[in-house]
């Protein structure tokens, strides 16, 4: 007899399109080949200046020892305060934050904490590929809720009770969303903050973008609207986008239960024990110190978006949402477009871009309900942005590609 080989489950897992794209075209950018970078979600800004000598003056000081597992107690402490402050969620302390590899990490280690095999994470259809991915690898089942246009790609809490199932475990949330830009209002937030509670489910929130987000749009912490739902509310923060440090890697899982409060150690030491040292106290610079440089990485991020905006709203068959928040811009597109340039999906249109230098990302890439939708990153300089909407406006306007 012979065996049958069990199914690993990394096998299950993608690389991902846009890793795929983003090579091609560094490929293509090494041999000096002209490309635009439309696809990842790289911020093109430096760390602030205090960031960057917090960074020197610890390396200097000796601090590149091991640091506690859960993070150094100062950076704990700086984020306890600012949740308060900044975000108004009442009664976090130091010992509710656990420093993480950067906000995906903190995912990952989230869902490990937090599922058991079979358990099932409602999440927003289209969603950062990552998301499905953490869960799948925690042995949890992702489901998705088709998000729609004619909804500003709201989460529609209706259609979250009608996907939960004895077998749910979780609600996520993601505001600003990536990859829509959508940004969830108040009232809404507060209405899938009544579900959770209702069918005593855990709500996870993903608050990369906090400070990427356009007048008059604002945003709302979940855990701020849900005092009652405290601990099993978790919240997920990074340095990346806020800061632009996303190769320093730091970021932060923030809970009060106590379930979690043992488990999320035990998965910090074995992925990671501990963040970089250098990059935390830097991460300390950065939360603690003068934060002028958000109102100007905010600033230029909105005149990039109106470039591409301005660009796609031109031509037929592309339908651009405006994004309220993050730094994508998403566009649902028409048969007629795939029949003008010669493509058969938004797949080939990627690909089809790629060739000629020009990122970008299917929807495919982000779910299941969304797959004649094609994604735009605006988060490489403004020059790039600006000549890269050009050139894309160019081609999407013109005949069969091939």
């Amino acid at each position: 007899m012979t065996a049958t080989a069990a199914t690993h489950p990394l096998d299950l897992i993608s690389l991902g399109k846009i890793v795929q794209v983003r090579e091609q075209l560094l490929a293509a950018q090494a041999k000096g080949a002209r490309v635009f970078r439309l696809e990842s979600g790289d911020p093109s800004f430096e760390p602030a200046p205090h960031v960057i000598e917090a960074i020197a003056a610890a390396g200097r000081a000796g601090k590149t020892h091991y640091v506690p597992n859960n993070g150094i107690p100062e950076l704990r402490r700086a984020l306890a305060e600012k949740l308060q402050r900044i975000n108004h969620i009442d009664g976090v302390t130091p010992a509710d934050v656990f420093v993480t590899n950067g906000a995906m990490h903190g995912l990952y280690a989230t869902f490990q904490a937090l599922l058991a095999p079979g358990e099932e994470v409602i999440i927003p259809d289209p969603m950062w590929t990552e998301v499905a991915e953490n869960i799948r690898l925690a042995g949890g089942v992702p489901v998705g809720v088709p998000l729609r246009r004619e909804d500003d790609f709201a989460y529609d809490p209706a259609a979250i009770e009608r996907a939960i199932t004895p077998r749910t475990t979780a609600i996520f949330v993601n505001t600003p969303h990536n990859p829509t830009g959508a940004v969830l209002n108040e009232a809404t937030l507060r209405e899938i903050v009544r579900l959770a509670e209702r069918h005593a489910l855990w709500l996870v929130a993903d608050e990369a973008y906090e400070d990427v987000i356009y007048p008059p749009h604002l945003h709302h912490s979940p855990a701020a609207l849900a005092p009652a739902w405290a601990e099993r509310t978790v919240s997920v923060y990074s340095f990346s986008k806020s800061h632009a440090m996303p190769g320093l890697r730091v970021g932060c899982v923030v809970t009060r239960s106590p379930v979690l409060k043992e488990r999320l150690p035990k998965i910090l030491r074995c992925t990671i024990n501990g963040v970089n040292s250098l990059a935390q106290w830097g991460a300390l610079a950065a939360v603690t110190g003068d934060q002028s440089h958000l109102a100007a990485m905010r600033d230029e991020y909105r005149v990039r978006r109106d470039l591409l905006v301005d660009a796609l709203s031109t031509v037929e068959g592309v339908c651009p949402f405006v994004p309220r928040g993050a730094f994508y811009l998403w566009a649902e597109l028409e048969p007629s477009l795939y029949a003008r340039l010669g493509v058969s999906s938004a797949d080939e249109l990627t690909d089809e871009l790629a060739h000629r230098g020009i990122g970008s990302a299917p929807g495919s890439a982000f779910g299941e309900s969304c797959h004649d939708a094609i994604r735009f990153s605006f988060s490489t300089s403004t020059e790039m942005v600006r000549e890269g909407a050009e050139a894309l406006r160019e081609v999407l306007s013109g005949g069969a590609l091939r």
